[in-house]
């Protein structure tokens, strides 16, 4: 538990944080590197990975009376397909991932990142209805999996890697605090499943790719909390507030973005890898222009990440990656809503924003930054308001408007992070 700060200036922080102005100055200042606090809690939560036992209390209670939009949004998971209780796991032992259309080819590839997600959706409707066949349904995909797996390949791994991991960590780590019956036995073989086939892939990460880099961080993360593993937390933490300066531009970067690390700071080679934009606004991601669809992955990954280092007592949110997130959500959810695409942002057009549901990752950091700081969030609001109930991507982001629509269950010991 971290220890009290001094009270006053505990209220002049929360003062200062509940307002939008306090929001536009700090975005003003520098990025400073993740330093280890004294005051960070030693041992991990749990369940601590995405969400909290008093978060899913708060959606349970919802659900029973019948409130919006969290009734219809987890009537709405429950007719799903992969929420099915006659759906069955298909585990294999070698998982192939390509790229383009042959990615699969019966590979294992859907197979799994479905079954993964179907086991997030049957951990998230135990803890909701009480209802035992639905965690008895997520143990049967986390250990079908755990006993198959022995290696992914091709091209698209390390994106495999990082998509399947997070909703399989996700769904064991609420299954595994839930008094549901799962068997040391069962859980030992899928901690070693995730040590040996996720953790050392997802720790590296991959910035070939700046999407990809997120969800590994993601991935790793998580696995580091489910595995009470804190060297590596730690390092992938350090990792994550390097890597989401380089996604994210704010103007105080200068007149160009930051470089990932590893990669050129030359403006050509910036200029190049931000699909060729060459005018950088507050907001503005690294795939704006590559299109929405993988912009709104990074998104969700860097959100992801936020909200289970705040479980843990690390405030990303009041620091550099929350001014970064909230200038990219309400950026982009600004044009999702109406305004139009000026000329020298892409050409005039962001590729695939009129895709159904390309953006539907914005309950996390609404939640976060709206509900939880109450900073200004009206283009992020409004978008997300619209398009609710946010569902899955058949990927790696699976009904978040059941689990963070507009929760306000706070967390305990909270230091904040990256100021």
């Amino acid at each position: 538990m971290a220890p009290k700060c001094n009270m006053l200036g505990n209220i002049l922080t929360a003062m200062c944080f509940l307002a939008t102005s306090c929001a536009l100055r700090l975005s003003d200042q520098p990025n400073h590197p993740l330093h280890k606090s004294d005051a960070a809690p030693i041992s991990f939560k749990h369940p601590g990975v995405f969400i909290t036992k008093p978060q899913l209390e708060f959606v349970r209670t919802q659900v029973r009376a019948g409130a919006e939009p969290w009734s219809t949004a987890y009537k709405s998971m429950l007719a799903h397909d992969l929420a099915k209780l006659s759906r069955n796991p298909s585990p294999q032992a070698a998982v192939k991932c390509d790229s383009g259309s042959s990615e699969d080819q019966g590979n294992g590839c859907h197979n799994e990142r479905q079954d993964a997600l179907a086991a997030w959706a049957m951990a998230v409707a135990y803890h909701i209805s009480g209802d035992a066949k639905y965690a008895q349904k997520s143990m049967s995909y986390l250990n079908a999996w755990s006993a198959a797996l022995r290696s992914h390949a091709g091209s698209n791994a390390n994106l495999q890697i990082g998509w399947a991991g997070t909703s399989w960590v996700r769904a064991a780590e609420l299954i595994r605090y839930s008094g549901a019956g799962w068997s040391d036995g069962d859980i030992a073989a899928f901690e070693n499943m995730v040590r040996s086939k996720f953790l050392p892939t997802a720790a590296k990460s991959d910035n070939r790719i700046a999407n990809w880099d997120l969800v590994l961080l993601e991935t790793a993360v998580e696995a580091a909390v489910f595995l009470d593993d804190r060297n590596t937390y730690d390092a992938v933490s350090k990792l994550f507030v390097e890597a989401v300066p380089a996604y994210i531009y704010l103007s105080s970067d200068g007149q160009y973005p930051k470089a990932a690390r590893g990669k050129s700071s030359k403006p050509a080679d910036l200029i190049k890898a931000w699909f060729n934009q060459t005018r950088f606004v507050d907001g503005l991601e690294q795939e704006t222009c590559r299109d929405l669809v993988h912009t709104g992955y990074g998104i969700a990954s860097i959100a992801h990440f936020a909200e289970t280092a705040w479980i843990q007592g690390d405030d990303y949110y009041t620091g550099d990656v929350g001014r970064r997130l909230l200038a990219a959500l309400e950026f982009h959810t600004k044009f999702l809503n109406g305004e139009a695409v000026p000329n020298w942002l892409c050409g005039g057009a962001i590729p695939k924003m009129n895709d159904d549901g390309a953006f539907d990752v914005t309950e996390v950091g609404l939640n976060a930054l709206g509900t939880r700081l109450g900073l200004n969030t009206q283009q992020t609001g409004r978008y997300t308001q619209r398009t609710r109930p946010h569902e899955t991507n058949w990927l790696f982001i699976g009904w978040e408007t059941v689990t963070h629509a507009r929760n306000p269950t706070n967390a305990s010991a909270v230091v904040m992070r990256g100021l």
